[in-house]
């Protein structure tokens, strides 16, 4: 088996759910991190990342509730907004893999994150899928639902999901 080719790793990212907070999340970081660590290394040009960042279509957005749209440019303005934030995002996470000095794609798609996942991995073929997961208990995940579950059962290849660290969890476990 030629080696030349670069082992691709899908990882998810998604944006902090702290208000206020327009960052990667807490669960993103970590599994970011998780990777460089213990799988990277120092084999940088063994490996490409891909950051998939999956935005959920006006997620409950009523952060609009007190917009007034008096013309067509309105909503494109905070159709940009959104994507904005989603640039952002894949920014902080392409200049981390240029600081290291690790090939790396990134981009954005729209739908439920379970699904888009699942079928960018089928799309693309990546040799593996990194997860963040908040690590929550069975209580709390009822109404949350989780995303690495889904994929972990779901996606056509290896999938890692990686907890967040105890001592990161924010006040509301929910929190991300």
């Amino acid at each position: 088996m030629g080696s030349s080719e670069p082992t691709r790793i899908l990882v998810a990212v998604s944006e902090s759910t702290i208000k206020g907070y327009p960052h990667a999340s807490i669960s993103s970081t970590g599994a970011f991190d998780w990777t460089i660590e213990k799988i990277v290394r120092s084999n940088t040009p063994g490996f490409k990342l891909l950051f998939l960042h999956v935005q959920v279509p006006d997620e409950d957005g009523f952060d609009d509730m007190d917009s007034i749209y008096a013309s067509p440019e309105d909503f494109r303005n905070m159709r940009h907004r959104d994507k904005v934030r989603g640039i952002h995002l894949l920014e902080y996470f392409v200049n981390k893999c240029h600081e290291i000095g690790i090939a790396c794609e990134a981009w954005i798609k729209k739908g439920d994150p379970k699904e888009v996942i699942c079928r960018e991995v089928q799309r693309i073929h990546p040799d593996l899928l990194v997860v963040g997961s908040r690590g929550l208990g069975p209580f709390q995940r009822v109404f949350v639902g989780t995303v690495s579950e889904f994929c972990v059962k779901h996606a056509e290849c290896p999938v890692i999901t990686i907890k967040r660290r105890a001592d990161e969890t924010p006040e509301d476990p929910v929190d991300d």
